[in-house]
């Protein structure tokens, strides 16, 4: 025994055994967990904390939830409450734990955010929504089908099956972004649910590659509408450049929607289908998008749509437009 502990004193050696049976040891349970039978980890999973108890028998038994389960379960253990939205529809609000101040917010607006959009389009939409807050950006181009990674200002957007016209759109959800309950507050994330269910109401009578200037004009006009905000809370941007004399000189185009002034040219949309509203009525302006929305268009075809609906030539619609900007920017 003096033998033996005198070896094992001797230039730390038992130090040295010490750490070679824990290598060994901790080798040992690593290999043992990776040869665990693929059986067995589903109910691991299953069994940890939040993973199943967030998501209710009504929210679960939704059809819509299964896509949305396989592309955010891999992220994280999820919640998902289901909320009544107009005419005894309801709506799903979708999230992770470390989400759950967004999904409270949601949950908490999206019935008034529904009967809001349903006050501007009309009753004719499913009047029912699937909306899913994003953990990661990751998780958010899954959530839309991207093939790559959104641009970090894109703080929410909606996605839908392709479909064929005259078919009712499936597979619709509105994607928050990871970061939009940081960067907005609970009225601006309201006015962003209301701009994207917009689409989704509309979803069926537009056709990709019409005018953004109708499709994201109108969205913001319902998304702002029955809001007690002054123009230039709403459009601070345009109301700048009308002080200062740049009035726009004509509808803005598709290209100006990306890029740095992309907020300036979202606020130009709005005030053009605000203006229809103002001069003539809301149920024009609805119909002047189901004619503009349901085809690519061109500064021709839209003059034989301004002039059928509105009774107005392109060009006298954009001079009464600028001179509507000029008077409510003043």
């Amino acid at each position: 025994m003096r033998r033996l502990r005198a070896w094992c004193s001797a230039r730390r050696r038992f130090e040295f055994c010490l750490t070679v049976a824990m290598v060994v040891a901790l080798t040992g349970v690593c290999v043992a967990l990776i040869m665990l039978p693929n059986t067995v980890l589903p109910k691991l999973r299953a069994a940890e904390p939040g993973a199943t108890e967030a998501v209710g028998q009504a929210a679960a038994a939704d059809p819509r939830l299964a896509e949305v389960r396989r592309i955010v379960e891999p992220f994280g253990s999820i919640i998902a409450r289901q909320v009544p939205t107009g005419d005894g529809a309801r709506s799903l609000v979708v999230g992770h734990p470390d989400q759950r101040i967004e999904i409270d917010v949601l949950e908490r607006e999206l019935a008034e955010a529904t009967a809001a959009v349903t006050d501007v389009w009309g009753p004719g939409w499913a009047q029912s929504a699937l909306v899913v807050v994003a953990s990661s950006p990751s998780e958010f181009a899954a959530l839309l089908r991207s093939p790559g990674l959104l641009p970090a200002e894109v703080a929410a957007a909606s996605v839908a099956d392709p479909f064929t016209a005259g078919s009712r759109p499936t597979g619709q959800r509105v994607v928050f972004g990871p970061d939009t309950g940081r960067r907005l507050d609970p009225e601006g994330m309201a006015t962003l649910l209301r701009h994207e269910l917009t689409h989704i109401a509309a979803r069926a009578d537009t056709v990709d590659g019409a005018p953004l200037w109708m499709l994201e004009g109108f969205a913001d006009y319902t998304a702002h509408h029955g809001e007690d905000q002054r123009f230039s809370d709403i459009a601070p941007t345009l109301t700048a450049h009308a002080h200062a004399g740049r009035i726009p000189e004509d509808l803005p185009p598709d290209t100006d929607f990306s890029g740095p002034d992309a907020a300036f040219t979202y606020e130009k949309a709005w005030s053009i289908c605000a203006f229809v509203a103002e001069k003539y009525d809301r149920a024009r302006l609805v119909q002047l998008y189901h004619r503009i929305a349901a085809g690519k268009q061109d500064p021709t075809t839209e003059d034989g749509i301004l002039r059928e609906v509105l009774g107005t030539p392109r060009a006298d619609f954009v001079d009464d437009w600028r001179e509507w900007l000029r008077t409510r920017s003043a």
